[in-house]
């Protein structure tokens, strides 16, 4: 569900983006606006970067190998993190020097309104496709705020493409705000200082990309949710206690679990078998994401350090 819903944003992004991207060097090259070139340039970045997550989707679906015995679910978080790097590259430093250079050296624009037509058409094909990764994401944000969305969800396309569609429908108005002052004051500058912003703008959403894709590379566990729900799986016949677990995402849909059991006291070698065996079978049950799970049987010496604690004392 989540990975086919990712798609759909991503190949949704990727249809605006190619035709807003034509529309914007056109008009480009009819109006001289140094924030049309940005946003331009812009939406060039947004199409590669839609690239890149379907390539790491495909990526993360080759079989695991004796190298990679994990499998490479973990290559979406890093074609995630390159389209973060292209963001803040291509998109933001782009933009901030073409402002830069628009500030220092203004001409007047040519045709104006055709400028802020194309921007107004744009506007409505970034819309569409912000509408549509809003609706893919609903499913998976569930009670969560947007912002804990972003923060917390294990699949990179959907916050990358929430926030690239965000970043791009507030530089198209600071696109046009440029656009219409320099038309209106007959000032070109404010071509530039609009240019400028959209550049600080994408720099910014670039940063939130690289630190949350950063914290999926290095490896997350389950949300707290998954964590309380696999603990309560893993207790049942001759489980006593949990003594530790670990989870870790080898991919968005994918969790490993590394498990200490305290057994029951005078279970023989099969009825632990047949223990961690039903645990296991109830922890998919309740948690289908935890597909790779290692559980250790031990003895609950909870009871003995109490014990000696007392004496020692």
């Amino acid at each position: 569900m989540s990975a086919s819903g990712g798609s759909r944003a991503v190949l949704a992004a990727l249809a605006a983006n190619l035709g807003i991207a034509v529309i914007k060097f056109v008009a480009f090259l009819l109006t001289g606006a140094s924030s049309m070139l940005a946003e331009a340039v812009h939406s060039v970045a947004d199409s590669g970067n839609q690239g890149l997550l379907l390539l790491g989707g495909a990526r993360s679906r080759r079989r695991a190998t004796a190298e990679h015995p994990f499998g490479f679910g973990r290559d979406r978080y890093v074609y995630g993190f390159l389209v973060a790097l292209v963001l803040f590259t291509v998109g933001g430093l782009f933009a901030l020097y073409e402002g830069i250079e628009k500030i220092r050296h203004p001409h007047h624009l040519d045709s104006p309104g055709i400028a802020i037509g194309v921007l107004v058409a744009a506007f409505l094909l970034e819309g569409w496709s912000f509408r549509t990764a809003i609706g893919e994401s609903r499913q998976l944000k569930g009670d969560a705020s947007w912002l804990q969305f972003i923060r917390r969800a294990k699949v990179p396309e959907l916050p990358v493409v929430l926030l690239e569609d965000f970043a791009a429908l507030i530089g198209l108005v600071l696109a046009l705000f440029g656009v219409g002052l320099s038309a209106l004051l007959h000032q070109p500058v404010w071509d530039g200082i609009g240019t400028v912003a959209i550049g600080l703008l994408l720099v910014s959403v670039a940063g939130v990309l690289i630190v949350e894709t950063k914290s999926l590379l290095l490896g997350e566990a389950a949300s707290p949710a998954a964590v309380a729900r696999i603990e309560s799986a893993l207790l049942g016949p001759g489980v006593d206690r949990v003594i530790h677990q670990r989870t870790l995402h080898l991919g968005p849909e994918e969790v490993l679990l590394a498990a200490k059991l305290a057994m029951t006291p005078g279970s023989t070698l099969v009825e632990v078998a047949r223990a961690i065996d039903a645990a296991e079978a109830r922890v998919r049950a309740v948690e289908p994401t935890t597909r790779v799970i290692y559980l250790e049987p031990d003895i609950d010496r909870s009871a003995e350090i109490t014990d000696s604690e007392e004496a020692a004392g």
